[in-house]
């Protein structure tokens, strides 16, 4: 990757919220947050979360509300290994969403684990 982008990513990484896998699952039975797929439409047919709201991380900014409107609800985001997930993650903060994490090691750390 380039050294730019990971500097990008690095520096979201800083400023937003990670979870892992296992604290995602505690998460997922008891509900009361949106669980959001930042992955392109050719990733997602490959598979994604259960619960999962596919929003592709370049039109996620235009299309959060398909998702919710609500800026105090928390919000999980996920991509392939959580670089862009980090950096939707830091965009959602920057438009007034208070609840914002972002999975580490993605649907990538979420298919080592078991999946699910």
């Amino acid at each position: 990757m380039l050294p730019q982008f990971m500097k990008l990513v690095e520096e979201a990484k800083k400023d937003v919220k990670e979870i892992d896998v296992q604290e995602l699952r505690r998460m997922l039975p008891q509900g009361g947050f949106t669980l959001i797929d930042v992955r392109e439409p050719q990733e997602v047919m490959r598979g994604k979360i259960n619960g999962a709201v596919p929003i592709p991380r370049g039109v996620l900014e235009s299309q959060i509300d398909q998702a919710t409107s609500n800026f105090d609800e928390p919000i999980v985001l996920y991509c392939a290994s959580g670089n862009r997930s980090a950096l939707a993650a830091q965009s959602l903060k920057k438009m007034g969403f208070t609840n914002v994490s972002s999975l580490i090691g993605g649907w990538k750390a979420w298919m080592e684990s078991g999946g699910g």
